[in-house]
């Protein structure tokens, strides 16, 4: 089964190693890293040039933002919006808005997405996979197989994402990878056209679930939040699913 992967586990090492689970068929695969950014790119050919290029550009946005408002990297909770800071800062304030978290919780995200959307200028296809957070638009239908650390359904359920429009799938787990979460699930993944909205909103519906009784509340809330498409929460052997996406089982 082809598969693009949604979270970055801690149990597969520093060196990402779940991404020798990635298999995009038809597309070229590269990596582009500048300090924490890590990306795993497929696109029709090598634009590891244009995407080292854009990342730079976004990260040094980013830096010079964070240096005159230090609140943006440490904020747990959300920000005034700015209309006069650069774009990929305006993003992200404006999802944590919609999300009730911290800026920074879109951060993987919204490279992923701006980095993607940069590559389309070349490419008809492009995958951005960043720390687990997905931008994806394809010609094909693409499967993303869920990892949800030692749940029981973990890799056992992909979410097939159809041709068309690009799309975010971001994942957020209290107990599986990097994600600072406050909840208990195993893995909340939330499917958008925005990587950054779907990346803040991750975070914020994993530090709702608590235990099972709490899927349901977290679900209705993806629901009220404009621009989420889907939503899959992981709790042991429990699962939510609310959304348009169709689920397979592996």
């Amino acid at each position: 089964m082809e598969v693009l992967s949604s979270i970055s586990p801690k149990g597969c090492g520093g060196d990402r190693g779940y991404r020798r689970l990635l298999n995009p068929k038809g597309l070229r695969t590269f990596q582009v890293r500048v300090k924490e950014t890590d990306l795993w790119i497929a696109a029709e050919r090598d634009l590891s040039r244009e995407a080292l290029e854009e990342v730079l550009r976004l990260r040094g946005q980013l830096e010079a933002y964070i240096l005159e408002n230090p609140d943006f990297l440490e904020s747990l909770h959300p920000l005034p919006l700015d209309s006069l800071a650069p774009p990929v800062v305006r993003l992200m304030l404006e999802v944590a808005q919609k999300a009730g978290v911290g800026p920074m919780a879109a951060v993987a995200g919204a490279l992923s997405e701006f980095v993607g959307r940069r590559l389309l200028e070349f490419s008809n296809e492009v995958v951005v996979e960043n720390g687990g957070d997905l931008f994806i638009r394809s010609s094909h239908p693409r499967r993303v197989l869920l990892y949800a650390g030692d749940s029981p359904l973990s890799m056992k359920l992909a979410i097939e994402i159809p041709p068309g429009e690009a799309v975010g799938v971001c994942t957020s787990s209290a107990t599986v990878g990097h994600s600072l979460s406050f909840g208990k699930a195993d893995a909340v993944c939330v499917i958008s056209p925005s990587s950054a909205l779907a990346d803040a909103v991750a975070t914020m519906l994993g530090n709702m679930v608590r235990t099972p009784r709490d899927i349901p509340k977290a679900l209705r809330k993806a629901r009220e939040i404009d621009g989420v498409e889907g939503a899959l929460i992981v709790l042991g052997g429990r699962l939510g699913v609310w959304g348009k996406y169709e689920l397979k089982e592996v």
